[in-house]
């Protein structure tokens, strides 16, 4: 970090930092603001800048989740992006019953984005179907990132798998109870308790593609 920060910058940081270690991908302008009782998303914005203008965050243009600590780029000595197909992120329609995700039939085609484009990394981009997470702003047609992971975190976004179904819901567990929430009034949470029934985490929801026409609001 090439210069020292102001308090302000400080909370903003910390808040930054925070929201990654528990959700596993950073806060929008807007949730910044809300949290440290800014007036708006912009002066979120400037203190933002002023953040990389010192060193102490990396950001993306073009994407309300676009910020990045220097301390997570990847070494470049030890990147896992070769194993990554040349043409980008795979594009996952629709999943067979019983089926891996990521099996060679269900890729559409591919998105020419990085996986380091999202943090955590992305794996894959997932169709979405329906609009049972609309008021997370993730809505019918839109590509979700996924980063595959099996350290799932209470309130994060996850694709599961649920027998031959695969759906994209908040994830919250208690004991051997899991309930996977819809972010829309009208679906009911799904119950599922691990005890009796199988439950597959495909991986955690790292950012948004609206309509995946390629503007990313990850």
């Amino acid at each position: 970090m090439s210069r020292l920060l102001t308090a302000r910058q400080q909370n903003v940081l910390d808040f930054i930092v925070k929201t990654m270690n528990e959700l596993g991908y950073p806060p929008t302008r807007a949730e910044i603001s809300r949290a440290l009782g800014f007036k708006s998303p912009n002066a979120a914005e400037e203190h933002l800048r002023a953040l990389e203008r010192k060193g102490a965050i990396k950001m993306i243009r073009g994407t309300s989740r676009g910020i990045r600590l220097p301390a997570q780029e990847p070494d470049a000595a030890n990147d896992d992006v070769l194993d990554e197909p040349a043409q980008g992120l795979p594009i996952i329609g629709e999943v067979a019953a019983g089926s891996p995700v990521l099996a060679a039939e269900h890729i559409d085609r591919y998105c020419p984005l990085p996986p380091e484009y999202f943090t955590p990394r992305a794996d894959y981009l997932l169709r979405v179907r329906g609009l049972s997470m609309k008021d997370a702003g993730i809505l019918e047609g839109d590509l979700l990132a996924v980063h595959r992971t099996e350290r799932i975190r209470n309130g994060q976004i996850v694709v599961a798998r649920l027998e031959d179904d695969v759906t994209v819901k908040r994830f919250h567990r208690q004991g051997h109870v899991v309930t996977l929430e819809a972010e829309n009034p009208d679906f009911a949470p799904i119950k599922v308790d691990l005890r009796h029934e199988p439950l597959e985490i495909e991986g955690i929801g790292v950012g948004v593609i609206r309509g995946g026409n390629g503007q990313a609001l990850g």
